[in-house]
């Protein structure tokens, strides 16, 4: 390895005179920058120099007999070391010492930069070479310090004719092992235009723009002259990069991402290449960590930038021989990116494709994957404490952000926030004299890249990739959810938390983070209404109590929430406890569910008229004309927020447009799809619609509705529309309008009362910021999909009873044969619920316990546990009929 290879693998700090080049820069800081062309010339000429000292300290010039004493050739030379050898050819430098002339049994370094430092005197007496004519064909290249496509094709082209690729492996093992040799590879050629600069910098009618356009000219002429011109020092101090970042929008990098991929593609079809590709990887990680962690290197040149754009367009970055060492060292380098580069880094890749985005992500997505199944994680062991998994996903974060940037984006049509803030609990001060303060209080985590880009994951209504491509599971399998969910409550440096990153969580696992989020808050709630209690001298209910009768459950219920909701809402926040008058179930989870059940069929009738049900989707719709006030909406939310928070699920039929306008969005036509598809598909063909549409439609923005009643209702979508007809040319307007009216004004009051009651229960919950709109949608109904073969596989047996019981196989093979009703009325009567839980029924615990010998009684259930006691009936007919019979009459609760 020659000097300048074994200083790019060295993790030295910025300051530290890593080469020649380096020095030279910092001594012709102080030239005239009246001329910066003829200074940036001089500079040139003078970092050749002092490499030339340099190689004569460290090669010498091949003269056995020479008699220089600071010439490595001599007899009486004392070797040093390169850094040391930098610093004293800066000193000769200033000294105007002896230099060596190159001997002509020395072929290597001395001559070529003899021959390269003639090369640069000349382009300084003539500004107008051919770049081309100055680089003759050499064998060694040692004096090629970054890389361009012409430079790698011409290397390439030599080493081809004479079968022999070291030379280009070597260049590629220094140039990409080394991080101010990729920076400056592959830029741009082509200069911006005037009309670039002007948009890019601002208008600026006082300075010349052929100026600029000229010294960005020479700039990039001086950078394809002199490959060691261009070498800016590791603290920012060359004006190229400086220059660079004044022209590139926030989506730009210098670097030519064509170039780099047809280079590329030239190169990795030859295994030895690859290699030297993968081997200056591993050099070249450890240096960038160490620049980005200790010396904030990218703040002073954001072209530091274009040395990760570089190593992605590596196509086989996600085979096995990276997996090892080189790509989770890179991860590692690229996770210490500041905010500000992650960012600009998703907006360039924005615009990649859908193919290269997938690419990248099973970059990523291979190592995670890779880490976990080669290791075995389990409580002790964290798969949060892996380096590479935990860099490798904070790196799929900014692909994550890529995808969203790059999808279909709807960043206009934005819920505005309630008016009234949601009240906090009167227990406030006494949380605070105790130490326990609520957190968020000023709303839900916000991800800091997603603040920094100004777009949410809601805003992406179709990404580049499926948002399900993100999911790891193997990851998912091993992840301790408690202890993940400790750190992301704590937030520590020192501990990542995988719900900081929620696109690579399956529904499972974050439904899980949200239920020990709901279950420690109740317990806090808890804890301070004992406190308080004990501080008041009062005895106060630590659960949130209903007391309600089968036959009033609406009015008992809404009253009792009406009046918590007006006097200490943090009540809702407690552990949900529900007792049935005259009945004597003991509330351990099942009595609440069937509480939520019967409260939605209440609430859902259309005889009530809060809701408006289409036959055709069999959907629920607010009612715009509805008789009831706005707090029975209130209500409503309430109850869909206390669902989520006791963790019941809802048999509740609303279109998607409900959970997306929770998460913040507002309904527009696109929605109606699923809304009311018969609108959608008459706007739809109006909006197609080839001929006239004044003449042949006659419509006007004048439109049209039914009451409860079914009396028709004008409304003008425009002032005085019904004398505004639809055209052509406003029919987009139209459709806009109509779509916003249905979906968003004729339900305003009935909505926003219905998501205030909502976040009064949820307003403190990690939910909007772990979950999409589908997701809420799964997490308050359930699956609709009824896998009982999945149910039978992950069922366990009490009492007696195993998977090779003859009542057990009867069982399933009677259960198995049951019509789609019947399967969900035993679901209801075993767990309380009639849908799958999030994950399917194979999620689903449930226990079947030996309930006695064969009798005549029917079998019984603990809906709390998912508990069904079985009396080992004698015949299969006999467990078939006790068993239909049981859940098809089985309603109240009562004491075993």
């Amino acid at each position: 390895m020659n000097p300048e290879e074994k200083e790019d693998c060295e993790c030295a700090p910025p300051q530290a005179p890593t080469s020649p080049a380096g020095a030279a820069a910092r001594k012709n800081e102080e030239l005239d920058l009246e001329n910066p062309e003829a200074s940036r010339m001089k500079r040139a000429a003078a970092k050749h120099l002092i490499e030339r000292y340099y190689h004569q300290l460290t090669e010498g010039c091949g003269n056995e007999s020479c008699s220089n004493s600071w010439c490595a050739s001599s007899v009486g030379f004392s070797r040093m070391d390169n850094n040391a050898a930098a610093v004293k050819a800066l000193e000769l430098y200033k000294l105007n010492a002896k230099l060596c002339d190159p001997h002509p049994s020395k072929k290597g370094t001395a001559s070529t930069y003899l021959e390269s430092c003639t090369r640069s005197s000349s382009a300084a007496s003539n500004r107008h070479v051919n770049h081309k004519d100055v680089h003759p064909a050499r064998d060694n290249f040692k004096d090629v310090s970054y890389l361009t496509e012409e430079k790698v094709y011409e290397i390439l082209d030599i080493c081809g004719e004479k079968e022999d690729y070291s030379p280009l492996i070597r260049v590629i093992g220094r140039v990409f092992s080394s991080a101010d040799g990729l920076v400056q590879s592959f830029r741009r050629s082509k200069p911006h235009t005037k009309e670039e600069l002007k948009s890019l910098q601002g208008k600026d009618e006082d300075k010349d723009e052929d100026e600029k356009e000229a010294a960005a000219c020479s700039a990039t002429a001086m950078e394809e002259d002199s490959p060691t011109s261009s070498l800016p020092s590791r603290l920012g101090e060359g004006s190229s990069g400086e220059n660079d970042v004044q022209k590139l929008a926030p989506d730009e990098v210098s670097v030519d991402i064509d170039a780099v991929r047809r280079v590329y593609e030239r190169l990795l079809s030859n295994e030895k290449i690859e290699a030297a590709f993968l081997n200056a990887l591993v050099y070249l990680s450890p240096n960038v960590e160490c620049d980005l962690t200790y010396h904030n290197v990218y703040s002073r040149d954001p072209n530091y930038l274009n040395l990760f754009v570089i190593v992605m367009e590596n196509r086989n970055l996600h085979s096995p021989e990276y997996l090892e060492i080189a790509l989770p060292q890179f991860c590692k380098a690229m996770s210490k990116l500041p905010l500000a580069a992650q960012a600009k880094l998703a907006r360039l890749w924005a615009h990649y494709s859908a193919q290269q985005i997938r690419r990248m992500m099973e970059t990523f997505q291979q190592l995670i994957t890779y880490k976990v199944i080669s290791n075995e994680f389990n409580s002790r062991n964290l798969v949060n404490d892996d380096d590479a998994v935990v860099a490798a996903t904070k790196c799929l974060k900014i692909v994550y952000y890529a995808n969203v940037l790059g999808g279909d984006l709807d960043m206009d049509h934005n819920e505005e926030e309630d008016e009234e803030p949601i009240p906090e609990s009167s227990e406030l001060t006494l949380q605070e004299l105790l130490g326990e303060e609520r957190r968020n209080k000023k709303g839900p985590r916000v991800d800091p890249l997603e603040t920094e880009l100004g777009i949410r994951t809601n805003d992406c209504r179709r990404p580049l990739i499926p948002f399900e491509e993100f999911v790891n599971e193997p990851l998912n399998e091993v992840l301790e959810m408690d202890k993940d969910y400790t750190f992301f409550k704590v937030e520590t440096e020192n501990k990542f938390s995988f719900m900081t990153c929620p696109f690579i969580l399956n529904a499972v696992t974050k439904n899980l983070g949200l239920y020990y989020d709901n279950r420690i808050r109740m317990y806090s709630e808890r804890r301070i209404t004992v406190l308080y209690s004990l501080v008041q001298g009062q005895q106060l209910n630590p659960y949130l109590r209903l007391k309600v009768r089968r036959d009033h459950i609406i009015d008992d219920a809404l009253v009792r929430l009406e009046m918590i909701a007006m006097e200490n809402p943090a009540d809702l926040k407690k552990q949900l406890y529900v007792e049935f008058e005259g009945e004597q179930g003991v509330d351990e989870g099942g009595v609440s569910k069937e509480f939520f059940q019967l409260v939605v069929e209440e609430i859902f009738n259309p005889d009530i008229g809060m809701f408006t049900y289409d036959e055709c989707t069999k959907l629920f719709w607010f009612n715009p004309s509805s008789f009831e006030n706005e707090g029975q909406y209130t209500l409503i939310g309430i109850v869909l927020g206390l669902a989520i928070y006791n963790n019941c699920i809802l048999d509740v039929h609303f279109p998607m447009v409900v959970y997306r306008k929770l998460m913040g969005k507002k309904g527009t036509f696109r929605d109606l799809a699923d809304a009311n598809p018969v609108l959608h598909q008459s706007l739809k063909e109006l909006l197609e619609y080839e001929g006239s549409v004044e003449e042949d439609m006659m419509i006007t923005f004048q439109i049209s509705q039914t009451d409860l009643f079914g009396n028709p209702l004008m409304h003008d979508l425009r002032e005085n529309g019904d004398k505004i007809p639809v055209t052509n040319e406003n029919r987009k307007e139209f459709v806009a309008q109509y779509s916003d009216y249905i979906l968003n004004k004729s339900v305003e009051k009935q909505f926003k009362a219905f998501r205030r009651g909502f976040h009064m229960v949820t307003n403190e919950s990690p939910l909007k910021y772990l979950f999409r709109p589908e997701e809420i949608e799964l997490l308050i109904c359930g699956s609709r999909n009824l896998d009982f073969l999945a149910l039978e596989e992950t069922t366990e047996y009490d009492g007696g009873y195993n998977r090779d019981s003859r009542i057990i196989k009867e069982f399933w093979e009677t259960l198995h044969s049951f019509g789609e009703e019947q399967k969900r009325l035993f679901l209801q009567f075993t767990t309380g619920t009639d849908r799958a839980p999030v994950g399917g029924l194979g999620k689903l615990k449930m226990i079947i316990a030996k309930n006695g010998p064969d009798t005549d009684r029917l079998p019984t259930s603990h809906t709390c546990f998912n508990v069904l006691l079985l009396p080992e009936y004698v015949s299969k007919d006999k467990l078939r009929e006790r068993l239909l019979k049981a859940i098809t009459y089985a309603k109240g609760f009562g004491m075993l």
